[in-house]
């Protein structure tokens, strides 16, 4: 008989709790072993229930869940589901160790029923996670000081290494055309952080960038401002008809499908209300098809996540003389996507977040 996944539940809200515990208990593979009132009280418990799984809410009383998760983390390595309002916070929660989030739901049935199955989907998937411990956990609201159109100067610093800095100097290789060059990214559970990790160092002169990441609908506007504050390309939510541009990243806006496509001599992305590709949308294997449809020159990247989204996709960039990337299995939250990426022959090569920008600007600047 398959091992249930224990879940324990933290949220000040009696009424959200009762509701969680009630939708939850229905589903035979989840037990719901504890919950706790506030991130003091989870303390206590967490290591007690050993649960597989938690469920948070960032804003509570006491102790916020950003400050809850930076000591729990490292001491007690659990998959955090965070179950927060549209909220910055839930990105440095996303910073300090949880593996995923869920849009809280309002008052309407149907979206309390939507919630319940994405809340169960991603639970089933941090069962498996693995959990990252952050070497440097952010400070709460760190990146929100930051002013969203800082230019590029004043923007932080990753501090890369010394052949990265170099690399960033000299995108010169005559035989890729860098204005129409496009570079795909597509992720998933785990994907914030690695989507970060990979663009934070790279340089403000790069070829344009397009980027899917399963994200529900107003988050993805925060998620592209953080990382705009952070990186030193300029990011935004991707409007239809945006120009793709050297020195821009375009983040698929929730609830589209995001497509590149031609626009004269120039490249555009097309942002559509649609169904649901490979069970999401945004779908990455969208992104990555029109690249394939439409694109000359470019590479294909793909990151952390669970399921099959954009391996089909991937391998059609491939078979197209694209470049393409996958994260290595030992620095994956979840390694499926690539996965499955790798066993369609889909990458030429895979690595750990940190070192796919030397792997990016070592193939813009033509070196092996």
């Amino acid at each position: 008989m398959k091992k249930k996944i224990k879940v324990f539940i933290v949220d000040d809200s009696l009424l959200f709790r009762k509701m969680l515990i009630e939708n939850l208990s229905k589903y035979g593979d989840l037990e719901i072993v504890g919950y706790a009132v506030d991130a003091f009280d989870a303390m206590k418990k967490i290591p007690v229930l050993k649960p597989d799984v938690v469920t948070m809410d960032v804003e509570m009383p006491k102790m916020t869940g950003i400050e809850f998760l930076k000591q729990l983390i490292p001491k007690y390595p659990v998959p955090v589901i965070l179950c927060s309002s549209l909220n910055l916070s839930v990105f440095d929660a996303l910073s300090a160790g949880a593996v995923d989030f869920v849009r809280k739901p309002d008052n309407e049935k149907v979206k309390v029923a939507t919630f319940i199955v994405n809340l169960v989907t991603k639970i089933k998937i941090a069962s498996v996670a693995k959990v990252k411990v952050p070497t440097q956990p952010l400070t709460p609201a760190a990146a929100a000081a930051r002013p969203t159109d800082a230019p590029a100067s004043a923007k932080k610093s990753s501090n890369p290494s010394t052949a990265l800095r170099n690399l960033s100097m000299h995108l010169t290789n005559p035989s890729i055309k860098l204005n129409s060059f496009i570079i795909a990214i597509g992720a998933s559970t785990g994907g914030t952080e690695a989507t970060l990790k990979v663009l934070q160092d790279l340089p403000e002169n790069m070829p344009g960038i397009v980027v899917t990441q399963h994200m529900p609908e107003g988050f993805t506007k925060m998620y592209a401002e953080r990382l705009n504050r952070i990186c030193k390309m300029r990011v935004r939510e991707a409007k239809n008809g945006d120009l793709i541009e050297r020195g821009l990243v375009l983040i698929a806006p929730g609830d589209f499908q995001m497509r590149v496509v031609k626009t004269g001599s120039r490249y555009a992305v097309k942002c559509t209300k649609e169904k649901k590709v490979s069970g999401h949308m945004p779908s990455v294997d969208v992104l990555f098809d029109s690249m394939a449809d439409n694109v000359q020159e470019g590479m294909g990247i793909i990151l952390t996540g669970m399921g099959q989204d954009g391996a089909k996709g991937l391998l059609r960039m491939r078979q197209k003389g694209f470049h393409t990337l996958g994260q290595s299995k030992e620095s994956c939250v979840v390694y499926g996507m690539p996965m499955e990426a790798n066993k369609l022959g889909a990458i030429v090569t895979e690595a750990s977040c940190e070192k796919i920008p030397e792997l990016i600007l070592n193939h813009l600047n033509g070196l092996k």
